[in-house]
C-alpha cells in the first residue's frame, strides 16, 4: 500500500482512547478515509472524516461500511454507566465480537482492540473474566491478524468523573517508583500511547494473533517518537 490509499474504521471514537486515536488518525496522510461508527453525531470536521450513525444491535446492516482495510475497536464502559452487568457486557463483549465478524467476512486485514490489563476468562473479577472472554472469542474467528492491546490504567482527561481512578492517577507517581522488571506492565499508560501504538502496529504487515500489555505498549510509542524525530 502506497501513502494515502488505505483506510480506516474506529468504533468507539467518543471515548477516551478513541478520541486519541481518532486524533492520529486523522493526523497521518497513511489513510485518504476514516470511517468513525457512532451512536450520534461528534463534533468533529475533516476532509477525510465520515461519521457513520449506526444501531449495533443491527450491526450486519452496515456491512457496506465494513470494506475498509483496518478496523479499529475502542469500545468500552463501565457497569456503572451501563446500569447493569448485562448492559455492560454488551458493550465490552457482544458488540466488540460483531465487529470483528463483520471485518472477518469482509477480509480486514488488522483487526485492533483495546481490553484490559488482567484479562482473564477464569476470573472471579466479571470486568476481567468478560475481557478474557471477549479475548478468547475473538482469537476463534478467521481474522488475518488480531492485535490485542492491554492498558493499565489510563491517563487522560475523561468527560466523566470517576472518584476511584482519579485518586489512582494521583497515587500512580508514588506506585509506580516500586514497579520495576515484570511489574512494569502495571505501570499506569497514557491514552495516546495507547493511540499511537495501535496506528504504528496496524500498519506493520503481519498475520497472527498478538498482544500488547502496557510495558509493550510504551515500548512501541517511544520507538515511534524516536524514528520520527531521526
Amino acid at each position: 500500500m502506497t501513502i494515502n490509499s488505505r483506510s480506516a474504521l474506529l468504533a468507539g471514537a467518543s471515548g477516551l482512547v478513541g478520541t486519541e486515536l481518532l486524533h492520529v488518525l486523522l493526523e497521518n496522510p497513511v489513510y485518504e478515509h476514516v470511517k468513525i461508527m457512532v451512536r450520534k453525531p461528534l463534533d468533529a470536521k475533516h476532509p477525510k472524516l465520515e461519521q457513520v450513525v449506526v444501531d449495533y444491535e443491527e450491526l450486519e446492516n452496515y456491512s457496506i461500511h465494513f470494506k475498509v482495510h483496518d478496523v479499529y475497536c475502542c469500545l468500552g464502559t463501565t457497569i456503572k454507566k451501563a446500569g447493569s452487568q448485562e448492559a455492560f457486557k454488551k458493550v465490552d463483549y457482544e458488540y466488540p465480537v460483531r465487529l470483528a465478524n463483520m471485518a472477518s467476512v469482509h477480509g480486514v486485514q488488522n483487526f485492533l482492540i483495546v481490553s484490559a490489563l488482567g484479562a482473564d476468562a477464569e476470573s472471579k473479577v466479571f470486568y476481567s473474566k468478560t475481557k478474557g472472554e471477549l479475548e478468547e472469542q475473538l482469537k476463534k474467528l478467521e481474522l488475518p491478524a488480531l492485535h490485542i492491546f492491554r492498558p493499565s490504567l489510563l491517563l487522560g482527561n475523561r468527560q466523566e468523573f470517576r472518584l476511584g481512578e482519579k485518586t489512582a492517577i494521583a497515587l500512580s507517581p508514588i506506585f509506580s517508583l516500586f514497579l520495576t522488571g515484570p511489574l512494569q506492565k502495571y505501570k499506569p499508560v497514557s491514552a495516546r500511547s495507547v493511540a499511537n501504538a495501535m496506528y504504528t502496529i496496524a500498519q506493520i504487515n503481519q498475520t497472527g494473533i498478538y498482544t500488547y500489555p502496557s510495558d509493550q505498549i510504551k515500548k512501541i510509542n517511544q520507538q515511534t517518537i524516536h524514528e520520527t524525530k531521526r
